[in-house]
């Protein structure tokens, strides 16, 4: 699967992690979703690490569609209320594969 940090780039990550990242997605939102504004910025940031560590950056000329776009790194509290709520930013199922 393609996530797209934004202002940062795309990453590709193997389709069986994505587990993991819906539960990283889930607690930020949780976070938000509690007004916990200390426990965001440590969700999110494990989220993004999570991310920067397992996937492979793409080059900038890798055209593929991104499956999650994720937020800027600097992205405030006040704005993640507009961002993660409900489901959150990454679905509950596996995206589709593409053919490359």
């Amino acid at each position: 699967m393609i996530v797209r940090i934004s202002d940062e780039g795309q990453f590709e990550l193997s389709d069986d992690l994505h587990s993991q990242l819906n539960d990283l997605d889930d607690a930020t939102v949780a976070a938000v979703d509690s007004g916990d504004e200390s426990g965001f910025y440590r969700a999110f940031e494990a989220l993004l690490d999570f991310v920067r560590s397992n996937g492979k950056m793409l080059a900038d000329d890798d055209l593929r569609g991104s499956h999650i776009i994720l937020p800027p790194a600097d992205l405030t509290f006040h704005e993640a209320g507009q961002d993660f709520n409900g489901e959150g930013l990454v679905p509950d199922t596996e995206p589709a594969a593409q053919d490359n």
